[in-house]
């Protein structure tokens, strides 16, 4: 049996790892560990046409599949590709594994050709971040990265030249069981006891969600009941805590709506649950605020605390729940619900009024249309910008959809790139990416990576021919728009020439159509929709500083516009308000 090179151990590793395909492109210090690739049949080579969509289709599986997942990039300029993709895979807490291929082992320090530093250039998006520059440190290093990006949910990237790649694995190396997957984490009696007497001695308790309660809908509805506590969330809880959710008074942040800014400045008590929402001047400074987290770092890094819980939400809650006095006292609650659904009843105004006529379509009819035929299970990739807007308004979460975005790292171009790693999690599920033209022209080379590898992803387009969220920016701080504009080609045209499925949509009739011809067709699919760039409407008091970085909070609701199904929500949830 011939001897297994440093490129055949890496690969086996990481299969060993649960890691099924890696995504990049070639080049010649990655050529050994491609090769190796070709040559295992348990593993497939995912060709892109940039390395950045490469790191953000890596990082979208992760999330997906809650698996490792991994990239690569070439010496250099092609490892450097990967850079903004593993922020944003860092930053969302997915486990993401990149290799940087280096140029030779003798040439590095010596300005030879495509150098770089990779194991100094990756240190701030990464947990673990190392050079193998003898194949004595195999596996032992690569088993450390891997063990780095599942524990700690983030990023490990490895750097390899491409000499050492070649070599001979060292003779009788040291392979141990790999950890794959996460424990829980519990905390000590003494916090739980501790929150549990600060609950007990609230009158009004509030219940903010991050994403770190995936998982834990049933213990904090649960929870909620026995507090009576209305439950607000961040953009990244929304699919996780908005579903099914008898106690919902909506989304905090300048993208938010509904009641959740008043329920998080009424309370007695708020209790941060799982998230590191960074908005601080949304969070109240006035009230006694509790954090429990699965991360050390995070707490009381967005806000003053009076009690830190280090643990798992789902475990932290099941301890605590039987801890607490049953509280039968629901004004503040049903206080929170009815101002939750008067404040959604006020927005959807206008929403209402001739948006299905009106030309160029409302980018929020848009939205709820796709809400409503969309799969029950699809997953959304949305791009940042006004769409995380129509995202945050109208997608419905129920459970089994997912809502994918950069919402942390907040790059534009995301949609594109995360849709092919969602839809090679699972072929048969619907995927569908909702696009702004700004950030699909950035990465539109990787719309040709849909047709290579007959990815059936959907493409719904949102074409106001601008940059949308940067013309808000420019307009609040009373500047005249300049170099948001975009002269764009028709893209459904351009996706019929390079055979896929395409259509243009601009006039609200033809939306329906477009979208479940689209959803229906066996392949990727792009619907190209015609958008008002003038939809958003401004109120009239608003200071720059509430848009600049997404910061800050004398409005509550900054953006104009419809809320889609959440209204019959809240009307649901108001048939839980005692009648006088």
């Amino acid at each position: 049996m011939a001897k297994q090179n440093v490129a055949e151990q890496f690969v086996d590793i990481l299969v060993r790892a649960g890691v099924q395909r890696l995504y990049g492109v070639v080049g010649d210090s990655l050529n050994p560990v491609v090769d190796a690739i070709r040559r295992n049949s348990a593993i497939d080579w995912v060709q892109v046409r940039h390395e950045e969509t490469a790191a953000f289709a890596a990082g979208a599986e992760a999330q997906i599949s809650g698996r490792l997942a991994a990239c690569a990039g070439s010496c250099g300029p092609g490892n450097l590709h990967l850079i903004n993709g593993l922020y944003d895979a860092h930053r969302s807490m997915a486990p993401v594994l990149a290799l940087a291929s280096h140029i030779p082992s003798s040439e590095i320090g010596l300005g030879f050709f495509q150098e770089t530093h990779p194991d100094q250039l990756f240190k701030e998006c990464s947990h673990y971040c190392e050079l193998i520059s003898n194949p004595q440190q195999m596996p032992r290093l690569l088993q450390t990265a891997v063990q780095q990006a599942i524990g700690r949910s983030g990023v490990s990237v490895v750097a390899l030249p491409g000499d050492i790649a070649s070599r001979p694995a060292p003779d009788k190396s040291i392979e141990h069981a790999l950890v794959t997957s996460r424990p829980t984490v519990r905390p000590g009696d003494s916090e739980i006891d501790a929150l549990a007497r600060m609950i007990d001695e609230a009158d009004r308790v509030t219940l903010f969600c991050g994403s770190g309660t995936a998982g834990a809908h049933h213990e904090v509805m649960q929870f909620a009941e026995r507090v009576k506590s209305p439950v607000g969330h961040a953009l990244r809880g929304k699919e996780w805590i908005q579903y099914d959710n008898p106690y919902d008074v909506g989304m905090s942040g300048l993208l938010g709506y509904g009641a959740a800014y008043e329920a998080t400045h009424e309370c007695d008590l708020l209790i941060l649950l799982g998230t590191d929402f960074p908005y601080n001047a949304f969070l109240p400074d006035d009230v006694k605020i509790a954090q429990v987290d699965i991360r050390p770092e995070n707490l009381g890094r967005r806000s003053k605390l009076d009690l830190a819980v280090w643990g798992d939400v789902r475990e932290t809650l099941r301890c605590l729940t039987p801890r607490v006095r049953l509280k039968n006292d629901r004004r503040f609650l049903d206080k929170m619900l009815k101002k939750h659904a008067e404040a959604l009843e006020g927005v959807i105004k206008a929403y209402t009024r001739k948006v299905d006529r009106h030309v160029p379509i409302h980018p929020e009819y848009v939205a709820s249309v796709l809400d409503e035929l969309a799969d029950e299970d699809a997953v959304f990739t949305v791009d940042t910008g006004m769409c995380n807007v129509w995202a945050a308004r109208y997608i419905t979460p129920n459970g089994r959809r997912r809502i994918i975005g950069s919402f942390s790292h907040g790059s534009m171009a995301n949609a594109l790139p995360q849709a092919i790693g969602a839809q090679f999690t699972d072929r048969g599920r619907q995927v569908v990416s909702m696009s702004g033209d700004g950030g699909f022209t950035m990465l539109m080379g990787d719309f040709l990576t849909l047709r290579q590898h007959d990815l059936p992803v959907k493409i719904v387009l949102f074409n106001n021919s601008s940059l949308g969220m940067v013309e808000l920016e420019m307009l609040v701080a009373g500047l005249p728009s300049y170099g948001t504009g975009n002269l764009n080609p028709d893209f459904a045209e351009m996706a019929r020439a390079v055979g896929v499925h395409g259509v243009r949509v601009e006039k609200p009739k033809q939306l329906a159509g477009a979208l479940k011809d689209a959803f229906a067709h066996d392949g990727p699919a792009l619907v190209d929709v015609v958008t008002d760039p003038n939809a958003l409407s401004i109120p009239p008091k608003i200071s720059a500083e509430m848009v600049t970085g997404f910061a800050l909070s004398a409005s509550k609701i900054v953006l104009d516009g419809g809320v889609g199904r959440m209204v019959q929500m809240a009307r649901s949830n108001l048939r839980n308000v005692p009648r006088p």
